[in-house]
């Protein structure tokens, strides 16, 4: 039987520290902090902004803010990765500090969210308590891969990714932990950069923790606004779901695997070409137009000719996370053989 980790379980005065990683988010964090900072009669707190060494005038924003607010203080990140960042605040933080909230640049959170994590944290008597995530945007180009990553077509039905109903869960979209119990974890695992919050709640759930879906707290998310960004972002979340899975012996989900089953199958179609002729173009084709017939219905329906951007996004998305996926699974096996053949050279 696994032994429960130790939780918030005792209502009344707590102490919270924020932690808000950033790097190059001049036009997001003033926006983020402003929607986040809770009502100090309600609860006392600090928010740390760890820096991981911007250029583009992040760190003189939030001097600008921590002199209206002492409790808003600037901290470096030296390793510059988010988990990094969030433990390096749960090294530093205040010595009242209880529950460690995560929060990030490019959102906007709903009234009273640190306050209301913190009271289903103790209601609920869990270790961690994850959130819905529902994605916005400023430009046409962004509001259509807002719209791709709030629909099936972008998220494939991930809980959390879309308005959800509360309960115990495996994984979410990290808001606030017990601080005892992610320090007594060693908190994130820096050795991977990326997927660093599905990778903590498999140790969790390993170690007997329990993770808690307030389905009544949902947050906006700004998304990359170009499509090279986009696909730069995905690439990683393929490879970090790939590097999580692979170092704890999990099997990944239907919605995790079919972005690389088409990968490959439209790579072999392509590469059948000298034998099959146009018959080899019948998948990649399908798979383009039913992305983009999706996106033009969409946009159909709601009278948005911008959403027509959502059939690049869909496969912008699914070909760059299923690319990082395979680059980590290769590399990863490709040690290991090299690593079997020298044990028996």
């Amino acid at each position: 039987m696994r032994k429960m980790l130790a939780t918030v379980r005792v209502p009344g005065s707590q102490f919270a520290t924020i932690v808000m990683p950033a790097l190059n988010e001049a036009g997001y964090i003033a926006e983020a902090v402003a929607s986040l900072l809770p009502d100090e009669s309600a609860i006392d707190y600090e928010l740390l902004v760890l820096d991981g060494g911007s250029s583009d005038g992040t760190p003189e924003i939030v001097a600008k803010l921590s002199a209206a607010n002492p409790r808003i203080r600037l901290v470096h990140n030296p390793r510059r990765i988010q988990s990094a960042a969030v433990n390096i605040a749960a090294e530093t933080c205040d010595p009242r500090t209880t529950v460690l909230v995560r929060a990030d640049c490019h959102a906007v959170y709903p009234p009273r969210f640190v306050e209301k994590c913190v009271e289903t944290l103790i209601r609920e008597q869990s270790s961690s308590v994850v959130v819905s995530m529902r994605a916005i945007g400023r430009t046409p180009l962004q509001n259509a891969i807002a719209a791709t990553q709030n629909s099936r077509l972008g998220n494939g039905g991930s809980a959390h990714r879309r308005a959800s109903r509360s309960g115990f869960v495996d994984h979410g979209h990290h808001a606030a932990f017990d601080l005892g119990t992610f320090r007594s974890l060693g908190g994130y695992d820096e050795s991977a950069p990326y997927n660093e919050d599905a990778e903590f709640d498999a140790r969790l759930i390993g170690a007997g923790g329990r993770i808690f879906l307030d389905g009544n707290l949902s947050i906006d998310y700004y998304p990359r606004s170009s499509l090279p960004a986009l696909a730069r972002q995905y690439f990683r979340h393929g490879w970090g779901r790939a590097n999580t899975l692979l170092k704890h012996g999990m099997r990944p989900k239907l919605r995790q695997i079919l972005p690389v089953l088409l990968l490959l199958g439209c790579l072999a179609s392509i590469f059948s070409w000298p034998l099959t002729g146009w018959f080899s173009l019948l998948l990649p084709t399908a798979y383009v137009v039913a992305c983009v017939l999706w996106g033009a219905l969409l946009a159909v329906r709601q009278g948005e000719p911008n959403l027509l951007w959502m059939g690049p996004a869909a496969v912008t998305m699914h070909m760059s996370w299923a690319l990082g996926f395979l680059d980590r699974a290769c590399r990863t096996g490709a040690t290991r053989f090299l690593r079997l053949r020298n044990r028996s050279a």
